[in-house]
């Protein structure tokens, strides 16, 4: 309760039936278009190919970086936007996860509401107790106390609470254990195999919340190991692990996910907590809803940027001639700084992943197109 306070777990059975049904669905759509893929991304200077596959979902244009690897959304059916889908059945599966992406939106401002209700009670609860223990605590101390819980209980309105829970994407992940050669240990508690190791979660906007939708594919086996009293995690199951970041003596939580069940990491706790998830036997999907911080991570951000880049080059109206207008080192170290960006940020990020995303709609070939003539350009530009 003090710990793990912001973790919020919810039972699949107060999920409405209807979308439980569409969204399983959806997974199992995407599976069958092998819509899923390993990334390979960079620890610590060294290429990994990720043990889970996974396909980006969200608002068109925009996209999400994790480990130095770029990854475009697949746009769901957006009104104002021409998408054209490879199957229709691609096409409702984007849009049954657009749904589920309201849903958790609704889901996450209630649990904030909540918990801003029970925080404010709590601290009039300590107030109370305070005013009746000795007047020896020093001056001082009640100032840091009261600092302390001003910064709690800060009421927040309704726009902040709607943009930190305004999904604008969801990564799918995919992983069957039994498919998988080699799982490492989760070190600290014996928790077990892990597919994901501990982390946070970033590329967030700050004090965002995660959104987790699990369908773990449980058969009778796994149904009955759930009937047996087991001391620690069962090996089986699924599980969401969490422990405080950077603390391995407070004890580390491993929660059970059963298919349909949801849980949101609200507030702060993706940032002072770190989260893995322990592997069970059968195969699972997740969908995991989240406020990217896309500043610098949307269509519209680097159309903008190359704009401003080539402001600094002028076509002699006689001759045809292209020329530089400035030639201040500052006016040039932004322009190469953009070129840089639009190749090895976007273009080299898109095509080294192959042609990954023409398994569900060609949409990104336009923009890509129009950034690569952008980055000609700005070639014309340095050179």
């Amino acid at each position: 309760k003090t710990k793990y306070s912001k973790l919020f777990f919810r039972k699949s059975d107060t999920v409405p039936e209807e979308l439980h049904q569409t969204v399983q669905e959806s997974f199992l759509i995407l599976r069958e278009h092998n819509c899923f893929f390993q990334d390979l991304v960079r620890i610590k200077g060294k290429d990994f190919l990720t043990p889970v596959s996974r396909i980006l979902i969200g608002n068109p244009g925009c996209t999400y970086r994790y480990l130095n690897t770029r990854l475009f959304t697949v746009p769901w059916p957006t009104e104002g936007y021409d998408i054209k889908y490879c199957s229709p059945q691609i096409h409702d599966a984007c849009k049954a996860l657009m749904r589920l992406n309201d849903y958790l939106h609704i889901e996450a401002v209630k649990a904030l509401q909540g918990q801003n209700l029970f925080e404010t009670k709590e601290i009039k609860a300590t107030t109370v107790i305070d005013r009746g223990q000795s007047f020896t605590t020093s001056l001082t101390e009640q100032g840091s106390a009261s600092k302390d819980q001003s910064s709690v209980c800060v009421p927040e309105d309704d726009r902040s609470l709607k943009n930190r829970t305004s999904y604008n994407l969801t990564l799918l992940n995919y992983m069957d254990p039994l498919q998988m050669l080699y799982l490492k240990q989760e070190p600290y508690f014996g928790m077990g195999n892990m597919a994901v190791s501990w982390h946070h979660d970033e590329n967030l906007v700050e004090r965002s919340t995660v959104a987790v939708y699990n369908y773990s594919c449980e058969d009778s086996a796994v149904q009955q190991s759930h009937e047996q009293e087991l001391k620690g995690r069962d090996p089986a199951v699924w599980h969401v692990g969490l422990k405080v970041a950077w603390d391995i003596e407070t004890p580390g939580l491993a929660v059970p996910l059963h298919q349909g069940d949801i849980y949101l990491m609200l507030d702060d706790l993706n940032m002072t907590h770190q989260h893995c998830v322990l592997a069970g036997l059968s195969p699972r999907f997740s969908s995991t809803h989240r406020v990217a911080d896309s500043s610098r991570g949307t269509l519209e951000y680097i159309f903008g940027q190359c704009e401003l880049a080539l402001q600094n080059l002028q076509t002699d109206s006689d001759s045809m001639a292209l020329s530089l207008k400035s030639l201040e080192a500052a006016v040039v170290k932004q322009v190469e700084e953009i070129h840089n960006e639009v190749e090895f940020e976007w273009l080299r990020q898109f095509w080294f992943q192959g042609k990954r995303y023409l398994k569900c709609t060609d949409w990104w070939l336009k923009p890509m197109a129009k950034l690569e003539e952008f980055w000609r350009k700005l070639e014309i530009m340095v050179s």
